[in-house]
């Protein structure tokens, strides 16, 4: 018997006669969500085609999203994206150098105190 199982995530994105988002909700059957529709101001999606071998990219935000929200956004998004990368490859080299440029754009937006 297989353990496998099916989670469902959903986004839901309402756009202004421009199409431009103003809205974006979702949920998903796992935590955090367990099913409960949560606001947010802004989402990355990347899949990657097993066919094509390139990544496909959805990036969207509301008209509300600040730039410094999008500095923040960004910050996190590439620390997890050294984190990600390191427990998938196992390649630390490259997994401090992604997680140094985190930390430098962290600094140069003011996310981040400068260290000294």
């Amino acid at each position: 018997m297989s353990n496998a199982r099916k989670v469902t995530v959903n986004l839901d994105i309402e756009l202004n006669e421009s199409n431009v988002p103003t809205d974006i909700t979702w949920k998903s059957d796992d935590p955090p969500s367990d099913g409960k529709e949560a606001p947010a101001k802004a989402f990355f999606l990347s899949l990657f085609d097993k066919d094509q071998l390139e990544t496909l990219k959805i990036d969207l935000w509301t008209e509300k999203f600040e730039v410094g929200e999008m500095d923040r956004m960004m910050y996190y998004t590439l620390k997890g994206l050294a984190d990600s990368y390191h427990r998938a490859t196992k390649k630390a080299n490259m997994a401090n150098d992604i997680a140094r440029f985190a930390q430098y754009f962290g600094e140069e937006t003011g996310i981040l105190k400068p260290k000294k």
